[in-house]
């Protein structure tokens, strides 16, 4: 018998074997027939050595032509099984869509997006459209654009994260919303930007990533008295500080309380952006380990605040003789901690599933 017959003859009783095969053992001993460490396909490499060398050459691609075909039809039967397998599972485990859900296996809303989702609610009744900016900026839209001198401390290295071989950062404030929307369009402006920004900051009060709240007017006659107006009437109907303005789960905090005397105390600050500043804060007390928000003679900062600086609108185009606007902004972790007696930054991102099982609301409260 020559060496070609001895292959189609092993290649036609593979086959033979093959097309009687059922599941996927019965294909593994075949595998082990052909293509084992003694298999009959093996075992003709073997005879390579008792061949003359000018036979060799040619036998061995031959063989290995045969072990390659063998293979690829046993890995294609093996696919078949699997994908019948795998169809008879996914038939058998139907999931019944109608059925009610348990509590226990109910996700829960972060307490970050429940704050960012109260947000939006108190100023969309205020009449601000939302609008959102890129987190990898230019220094233009960052710093320039917002009056901020090349040599300010927030451009430096320590401050901001630069990305390696390139002119871009990432934002350290939502600022950049306000920039590119007053860029892309005209006065009025009432709008509001929620978003991630970015500081080479950590500590229990800092992280280098956390959430920012902007909103800033623009228009003709805008005074610090519609800027006291706005931010009195968030941050009563945030804190929830009239018994009218409770949620639907009427859930504050543990470690907070609220009262019907909010008073905010305007203190004069400095920022680039703003002409005139301020510091906002709001009064509270301490009684038995809980913050009472609105009670009582002692003040937190909450917030910076202040009247748009007019070259700030003239880097945008924008006539500062005839509009005037205002602007604030504010950490969203910050509101959280306050609101929810939350003591540390950085509980919000340490992916611990007890402070979403302690802090987190269900979809009922959110």
């Amino acid at each position: 018998m020559t060496y070609d017959l001895r292959l189609t003859t092993l290649l036609s009783n593979f086959n033979s074997q093959l097309s009687e095969v059922k599941n996927k053992q019965s294909l593994e001993e075949i595998r082990v027939n052909f293509l084992g460490k003694k298999g009959f396909v093996t075992e003709l490499f073997s005879q390579l050595k008792t061949l003359p060398n000018e036979e060799k050459k040619d036998f061995g691609a031959a063989i290995n032509l045969l072990r390659d075909e063998v293979t690829k039809k046993i890995d294609d039967a093996k696919n078949e099984f699997e994908t019948a397998e795998l169809n008879q599972k996914l038939s058998g485990e139907k999931i019944d869509l109608s059925a009610p859900t348990r509590k226990e296996n109910q996700g829960l809303i972060h307490p970050i997006n429940k704050v960012m989702h109260e947000i939006e609610e108190i100023f969309s009744e205020l009449g601000f459209e939302f609008a959102q900016g890129p987190e990898i900026e230019d220094d233009f839209h960052n710093f320039t654009a917002l009056n901020m001198p090349a040599d300010h401390p927030a451009r430096q290295m320590q401050d901001t994260f630069y990305l390696q071989n390139s002119e871009k950062l990432l934002r350290t404030h939502t600022s950049n919303v306000q920039i590119r929307k007053m860029l892309n369009s005209q006065p009025p402006f009432r709008v509001a930007a929620l978003g991630r920004v970015f500081r080479r900051d950590s500590d229990q009060t800092h992280t280098p990533m956390f959430h920012q709240f902007e909103g800033f007017v623009v228009d003709e006659n805008i005074t610090m008295g519609h800027l006291k107006w706005t931010l009195e009437n968030f941050l009563e109907k945030f804190f929830e500080c009239s018994p009218y303005l409770r949620g639907a789960s009427g859930r504050v905090s543990a470690a907070m309380e609220v009262s019907n005397k909010l008073e905010l105390r305007f203190r004069p600050s400095f920022f680039p952006f703003t002409e005139p500043s301020a510091e906002v804060d709001i009064n509270y007390s301490v009684e038995n380990g809980k913050i009472k928000i609105g009670k009582g003679d002692k003040f937190m900062e909450i917030l910076g605040c202040g009247m748009i600086h007019p070259n700030v609108l003239k880097n945008c185009g924008i006539d500062a003789e005839k509009f005037q606007g205002f602007a604030f902004g504010i950490g969203i972790e910050r509101l959280a901690m306050l609101k929810y007696g939350i003591t540390d930054l950085r509980m919000f991102f340490e992916n611990d599933v007890r402070f979403l099982n302690h802090f987190g609301f269900r979809a009922n409260e959110y």
